[in-house]
C-alpha cells in the first residue's frame, strides 16, 4: 500500500477521552498556524476513537510539532505523533472519507464515456488497418501478376505452358 503522505497533516494517537479538539489545538498551537483539527467520533459512543488529527499551514510547523509532541505526555497519556495518511473509504474514486461516496460519480461517467470512444475509434482504426493491408496484398499480388506476364512475353516455353494451365482449368 504504497499512500501519499500529508506533510501538514498529523496524527496523534493515544488521546486520554477528556481531550477533545480545543485541548489538542492548545496542545498543538505553540509549534505555528493550526488550519484545522478533528478528533473522528465513534458512531456508537459519540465520543472520539483515541485519536485526532492535526493540520497546520506551514509543513515545518507540522514537522517540527511532530519531533516535539511524539511520545510527550497528554492528560496521563503518551501521544503518538506522525505524518498523517489520506483518509480512505472503499469504493471511493477520489478516497477521501469527507465526500459521499457519489461524489465522483459524474467523473466515472467521463471517464466510462472515453473509454468507450476510445474502444470504439480503436475497432475502427483496426477494419481500416485490415482493409488497407488487404488492399496492398491485392496491390502486390496484381504487381507479382504482371511481373509474370512480363516473363512470359519474352520466353515462348513459358507462354506455352500458360496457355496449357488456361485449358486445363
Amino acid at each position: 500500500m504504497n499512500q501519499q503522505v500529508q506533510k501538514n497533516t498529523l496524527y496523534v494517537g493515544g488521546l486520554a477521552e477528556e481531550v477533545n479538539e480545543t485541548i489538542l489545538h492548545a496542545a498543538f498551537i505553540p509549534f505555528g498556524d493550526i488550519k484545522d483539527v478533528k478528533t473522528p467520533l465513534d458512531q456508537a459512543t459519540q465520543k472520539h476513537r483515541s485519536f485526532g488529527f492535526v493540520t497546520f499551514l506551514e509543513r515545518e510547523d507540522a514537522a517540527a510539532a511532530m519531533d516535539n509532541m511524539d511520545g510527550a505526555e497528554l492528560y496521563g497519556r503518551v501521544l503518538t505523533v506522525n505524518y498523517a495518511l489520506p483518509e480512505k473509504i472503499k469504493g471511493g474514486e477520489q478516497g477521501w472519507a469527507a465526500q459521499p461516496i457519489w461524489a465522483d460519480a459524474d467523473t466515472w461517467f467521463e471517464r466510462q464515456q472515453q473509454e468507450e470512444e476510445m474502444q470504439r475509434m480503436q475497432a475502427e482504426n483496426k477494419v481500416a488497418m485490415e482493409a488497407a493491408e488487404e488492399l496492398h496484398r491485392k496491390k502486390m499480388a496484381e504487381d507479382r501478376d504482371g511481373e509474370k506476364d512480363e516473363e512470359t512475353k519474352d520466353d515462348p516455353m513459358a507462354m506455352a505452358e500458360a496457355e496449357a494451365l488456361k485449358q486445363n482449368t
